[in-house]
């Protein structure tokens, strides 16, 4: 079972060690976006995430789809610790 995160740390986490780039804050949401190592043309990501105390787990399950997690409980390890490995990595 995962414990509960807020929206900043996820964010926080997808900006420094996902690669992504947090591109604009709308309303309570922060909007980051990824783009493929080879390019956008390649693959791109946008994820918004909402700028909460408490994300409930709904939500945090389609922010790790958005971010391109395969593993919903990685992710969320990945989260926890703070981890400098890429997304790609525990996905």
């Amino acid at each position: 079972m995962t414990r509960d995160f807020g929206g900043y740390e996820i964010a926080k986490v997808l900006a420094n060690a996902g690669n992504s780039e947090w591109v604009r804050t709308t309303g309570d949401h922060a909007i980051l976006q990824w783009e493929h190592p080879d390019g956008p043309n390649v693959e791109r990501r946008t994820v918004s995430v909402p700028l909460h105390d408490r994300v409930r787990i709904g939500t945090r399950r389609d922010v790790a789809d958005d971010a391109g997690a395969r593993d919903f409980e990685a992710f969320c390890a990945w989260i926890e610790i703070g981890e400098t490995t890429p997304i790609a990595a525990i996905s």
